[in-house]
């Protein structure tokens, strides 16, 4: 793996010999483990030249707009498998044979149904808390409910804990929900998909149980898997970095969930609808579209291009796809969503967006679907939690079973040096 070799010169001082790393695809890498026995390491804040692991689970260019997920294309997973076998695809490396599938599918089913005294926990919260909020307390709280299970040398315990967390996460999910809104919770039902279920839990109460739309069922789908996971974004490396720690799952899945409610990196379908806000009607678009052209002007068009796909985001062509059949089933007349698409049509025949390969990224669509089914905006990066602890418990279990040492990153100090106590 290190047939090559590369040479760092430090001044006054002899020539350092670092191996370099090649992996199955994608760029090499400079292994500078032993450059501390010279006295010296590396610096790059926010770590964008820094491989912080080695990993099998997700691969992205950027630049050709690839994402793969243990080799499958992102879009093949969307068009042709559901969220839980994309989920055993995480987890195990494989896709399930159709025996698998049926036991992993029955396993995530006898797991939706959270511990009662979870419901006295919530009554804690006020019912105006940021979901978010709630979610980090109560995926927290969830190892003091589950302690049967947090050995994390224990394989067994470790695949537990996982399958827990993927059937749990909706429920708890809706029962935040239902709780902001003074709804009785609802529990879920083993007769419907995983997808069904959350719609179910979301929108259904005991007066009235309302079938799930098919179609409304798949765009929720889609959703998940097309945020399951991401790399070694800021969120998955929050969990690694936990979990590093020997944190039990149910904190480092929590962690996970702190460093995603954060507008730089969950947000951005929820900042997509602000945008429209603040644009109002069809008849400002193109003054705003010149305000984003302007470098002057603060004005950004959210949810156009994407910082890690230079090209465009994979993810987004079936998230479009998925939204013009979410708003053909529901025939809804909104003047968001309809200012929503003629803001997508006319930036789309922009060159100025076309030559900067600004195209409309998968968090475009998926706050447009999410707020047609009738999700609140505050819900909308609790889904996108939902739809990643899959990425992160992968990661997660990876990194325990590579035994991996705690994560310790260093730094670049510019403080006084010692100095002493005038007195």
């Amino acid at each position: 793996m290190a047939d090559k070799k590369a040479q760092l010169i430090i001044e006054g001082t002899a020539p350092v010999e670092l191996p370099v790393l090649t992996g199955t695809v994608g760029p090499d890498v400079i292994d500078v483990r032993s450059l501390t026995s010279t006295g010296h390491f590396t610096f790059d804040p926010g770590f964008m030249s820094t491989a912080s692991c080695e990993s099998k689970i997700t691969y992205i260019d950027g630049d050709k707009g690839i994402l793969l997920h243990r080799g499958y294309p992102i879009e093949q997973l969307a068009e042709k498998s559901d969220y839980l076998e994309t989920c055993y695809l995480l987890l195990n490396g494989e896709l399930p044979t159709t025996e698998q599938k049926a036991q992993f599918v029955s396993t995530i089913k006898n797991h939706t149904i959270v511990h009662e005294q979870l419901k006295t926990f919530l009554n804690g919260f006020r019912r105006d808390a940021h979901p978010m909020a709630v979610m980090c307390g109560i995926v927290g709280a969830l190892s003091a409910f589950y302690h049967d299970s947090l050995d994390i040398n224990n394989p067994q315990h470790r695949e537990i804990s996982a399958h827990r967390l993927i059937a749990k996460m909706p429920t708890i999910a809706a029962m935040v929900y239902k709780y902001s809104m003074g709804q009785p919770i609802m529990y879920p039902r083993n007769d419907l998909s995983y997808s069904e279920n959350f719609l179910h839990m979301m929108f259904n109460t005991p007066a009235e149980i309302k079938p799930i739309s098919p179609v409304l069922a798949n765009a929720m789908d889609r959703i998940f898997i097309l945020h399951a996971d991401h790399e070694q974004n800021a969120s998955t490396s929050t969990v690694r970095l936990a979990g590093s720690t020997g944190a039990n799952p149910f904190a480092c899945i929590a962690a996970g969930i702190a460093a995603l409610w954060g507008p730089a990196h969950g947000g951005a379908n929820e900042a997509v609808l602000t945008m429209l806000d603040e644009i109002g009607d069809v008849s400002n678009i193109e003054k705003f579209l010149a305000k984003a052209k302007d470098k002057n002007d603060p004005f950004k068009l959210m949810g156009f291009g994407h910082r890690v796909y230079k090209n465009f985001d994979p993810r987004a062509k079936v998230m479009k796809k998925t939204c013009d059949e979410v708003l053909g089933e529901l025939g809804i007349n909104d003047p968001q969503l309809e200012l929503a698409m003629k803001l997508e049509e006319i930036a789309l025949k922009d060159p100025y967006f076309a030559e900067r390969n600004l195209y409309p990224n998968v968090d475009f669509y998926s706050g447009i679907i999410l707020k047609a089914i009738g999700i609140p905006t505050s819900m909308f990066t609790v889904i996108f939690a939902m739809s990643r602890t899959v990425g992160w418990i992968s990661h997660w279990k990876e990194m325990i079973a590579s035994g991996q040492k705690i994560g310790r990153p260093r730094q670049l100090y510019t403080g006084h040096a010692q100095r002493d106590l005038p007195r």
